[in-house]
């Protein structure tokens, strides 16, 4: 049985994160799996992995990054000086440790899950393993990201971008290195969500580049014609007492519900009793929760800025694909889908077929293709 080894920064929150737990749990059916991490956040991984696969941690340290971001935004010094022997510490380990492990890798296949660390298996990782890039940000016409990336893949036997349009933008620079892969669902709902409740949906880090400070506005819109209705918001992250102040100058009170980080069982419980899902991100490379919004078979509407979204929704068939940011239009649509209700389980039908595409069968088919091609 070929070992195949992913190479992961960490195992705590986050979309790569996610994918990384997905794509293990998938390949562990067919292959030996073992996920090496840089940094060990937590005691356990938080997205759920088949106990098959094996976790091996580069480090038990955590990086201080975010710590001194903030020090330096309110000029604590004393604390930012503090910290910086442990920053020194966990970039010690993020390259010259993660390195001298990978020298003495023994596995069949690797595969990367961020720039840096494309680099460092296309130096330090034995010529007769494959080497597999995984390619899941997109670049947002950053010439210094897209040359630093295309510079990492040097050495790199195959490069995965998660979308077509990644795959087709990449082509130009690697060539026949690029093999398009999406990211799949876990597993396939036997249930579907009536869409009978009152509820908008919104999933993802609660970041900048995510807008839920957008979608907050445009909700306060929708609820003055449909005070009945409200908004879920599941996710964490760096914006959300800024996005509490939000919610609350905006007096949506009890309209918006912020779930925090919530685990995937609790996710498909909040997906089985909401009838629309939005998304707002101003970029986004795949957009795999609006996969598994689908899957429940709910409509999705997202602003064409979330990159991803325009190759899963289908416009006016599946879902809807609002252009430049338009809010107006966007409330208009969702104003449509609240009140009529064939057309919300039309659209929620086409939803659930769609999602197929995405499923864990179909996907993993296509990296068994890639594993098993000559390098």
């Amino acid at each position: 049985m070929k070992k195949i080894t992913i190479l992961a920064l960490h195992l705590g929150y986050g979309g790569i994160e996610n994918a990384i737990a997905s794509l293990a749990n998938l390949l562990c059916e067919k292959y030996d799996v073992e996920i090496l991490s840089v940094y060990r956040l937590y005691n356990e991984p938080v997205f759920e992995l088949d106990e098959r696969i094996k976790v091996n941690y580069i480090s038990n340290i955590k990086p201080n990054k975010k710590e001194m971001i903030y020090y330096l935004k309110k000029k604590n010094f004393n604390m930012f000086f503090k910290g910086i022997g442990a920053s020194l510490k966990t970039g010690w380990v993020k390259y010259v440790k993660t390195a001298n492990v990978l020298r003495k890798l023994n596995t069949d296949v690797i595969i990367s899950t961020r720039t840096i660390h494309n680099k460092l298996v296309s130096i330090f990782v034995k010529k007769d393993i494959k080497k597999i890039a995984w390619e899941h940000n997109h670049h947002n016409n950053n010439n210094k990201y897209i040359k630093s990336l295309v510079s990492s893949c040097k050495n790199i036997n195959y490069f995965v971008p998660v979308s077509k349009e990644l795959s087709e933008f990449y082509k130009k620079y690697l060539g026949e290195k690029v093999f398009y892969i999406p990211n799949c669902l876990d597993k396939m709902p036997s249930k579907l969500s009536k869409l009978e409740s009152k509820n908008l949906i919104s999933i993802g880090r609660l970041s900048k580049e995510k807008g839920f400070d957008d979608l907050l506005r445009l909700f306060k819109k929708v609820s003055v014609k449909n005070p009945e209705w409200k908004l879920n918001i599941i996710g964490d992250g760096m914006e959300k007492n800024s996005l509490l102040e939000l919610a609350d100058e905006l007096k949506l009170g009890d309209k918006v519900v912020f779930h925090g980080y919530q685990n995937k069982d609790y996710i498909n419980d909040v997906l089985m009793d909401s009838s629309i899902y939005i998304m707002t991100s101003h970029t986004e490379s795949f957009g795999l929760v609006l996969i598994e919004a689908m899957s429940h078979g709910i409509p999705c509407l997202s602003y064409t800025s979330a990159q991803g979204a325009n190759e899963i929704i289908d416009n006016g068939k599946d879902g809807y694909l609002i252009e430049n940011r338009n809010e107006e239009e966007m409330i208009d649509k969702i104003d449509e889908l609240i009140s009529d209700d064939k057309l919300r389980k039309k659209l929620g039908k086409e939803a659930r077929s769609k999602s197929k595409e995405y499923s864990g069968e179909v996907v993993l088919e296509k990296w068994i293709k890639l594993i098993n091609k000559r390098k």
